[in-house]
C-alpha cells in the first residue's frame, strides 16, 4: 500500500510542479481543464463501460451504493453540526459542507484501489462514485451550493445528470451486463486502450488542481475539521455500516478506503459556479489530499 501511495503521490507532485513552473508557458488551470475534459468525456466513459460490462453485479452493488450514500449524508450532517456553531459566512459554510461530504472517489480512489487490490477493485470505485456520490453531488450538492452561495444557472437535477458521460456509460455497461451480451475482443481491446490513460491523467490533473492560498493561517482551522470528518470519521462509520449489511473481506476493505478518500476536486467547479469560497475549498482539497497520503496506508494496515 505504501508503494501505491508513493507512486500516486509522485504523479500528483508532477502536477504540482507544473503549476509552479508552467513549462512551455501553459498555465496549470488550462492544462487541467483540457486533460480532465478528455478524461471526463472520452477516457473515463470507456473505462466505466469496460468495467461494468464485465463486473459481477448483484447485492454487493446495492451495498456499495448504500454505503456511499450514507458516507455522503454523514459528512454533510457532521460538517453542518460543527460549522453551524460559528458565525461563518454562508459562502464559507457551503464550501466546507461540500468538502466534508464528497470524496475523491474516482480521481484518487480508482487508481489507489486498482493498484492495491487489482483490476477487480475498479468496479468498486466506479460503483461507489456513479451509483451514489455523483448523483448526490449533482442534486443535493448543487442544491446546497445554490442555497449557501447564489449565482449559477438553475437547472433541474435530472437534466444535470443527463449531461454526465460516465453515467451514460455506466447505464450502458450495466444493461449489457445484465442482458449477458458478450464483449467482443476487439471492443475489449479498444476500451482497455482508452481506459489505460485514465489513472495517470487523473492523478496528474489532481496535482494541477491543488492550491495553497495566501490566507492559509485563517483557513487551516476551518479545514482541519473537514479533514477529520473526511479521513477519519466517515470511513469509521462506513466500516461499521458496510460490515453490518454484509460486505466482507477485500470488498469491505475497498469500500472503507473509498470512504477515506480526500475531498473531491470537482467541487471547485461548483464553488466557482455558485459563488462559494473557492480558495477555501481548494485549501481543503490540498490539505486532505496531503494528509490522505498518511491516513490511507494506516486504514489499509488496520483493515488488513
Amino acid at each position: 500500500m505504501v508503494d501505491v501511495i508513493l507512486q500516486a503521490a509522485a504523479l500528483i507532485v508532477c502536477g504540482v510542479l507544473w503549476r509552479v513552473m508552467t513549462p512551455l508557458g501553459l498555465e496549470a488551470e488550462t492544462v487541467r481543464r483540457s486533460l480532465t475534459g478528455v478524461v471526463y468525456v472520452l477516457l473515463l466513459p470507456a473505462l466505466v463501460l469496460l468495467v461494468l460490462w464485465q463486473a459481477p453485479l448483484g447485492l454487493d452493488s446495492v451495498r456499495i451504493a448504500v454505503s456511499a450514500a450514507a458516507g455522503v449524508g454523514f459528512g454533510l450532517l457532521a460538517a453542518w453540526l460543527w460549522f453551524r456553531r460559528g458565525a461563518q459566512p454562508n459562502r464559507v459554510v457551503g464550501a466546507l459542507l461540500l468538502a466534508a461530504a464528497f470524496p475523491n472517489a474516482t480521481y484518487l480512489g480508482l487508481p489507489v484501489l486498482e493498484a492495491t487490490f487489482g483490476p477487480w477493485a475498479r468496479s468498486v470505485a466506479i460503483q461507489y462514485d456513479l451509483l451514489a456520490c455523483t448523483p448526490l453531488l449533482l442534486s443535493v450538492g448543487i442544491a446546497l451550493a445554490a442555497w449557501y452561495g447564489g449565482g449559477g444557472q438553475k437547472e433541474h437535477p435530472l437534466l444535470t445528470l443527463l449531461k454526465v458521460p460516465p453515467l451514460w456509460a455506466a447505464l450502458a455497461g450495466i444493461t449489457l451486463n445484465l442482458a449477458q451480451v458478450p464483449l467482443p475482443a476487439i471492443v475489449n481491446s479498444w476500451l482497455d486502450m482508452l481506459g489505460s490513460g485514465v489513472v495517470p491523467l487523473m492523478l496528474f490533473s489532481l496535482g494541477l488542481g491543488l492550491r495553497w492560498a495566501g490566507t492559509w493561517r485563517h483557513q487551516i482551522p476551518l479545514v482541519l475539521p473537514v479533514a477529520a470528518i473526511q479521513l477519519l470519521l466517515t470511513p469509521l462509520l462506513i466500516w461499521g455500516l458496510a460490515a453490518g449489511i454484509g460486505l466482507q473481506g477485500q470488498m469491505l476493505a475497498a469500500v472503507v478506503l473509498e470512504a477515506a478518500m480526500p475531498s473531491m476536486v470537482l467541487g471547485i467547479v461548483l464553488c466557482d459556479r455558485y459563488q462559494l469560497d473557492t480558495s477555501l475549498y481548494a485549501m481543503a482539497v490540498t490539505v486532505t489530499t496531503a494528509l490522505s497520503m498518511l491516513s490511507l496506508p494506516l486504514w489499509f494496515a488496520w483493515l488488513a
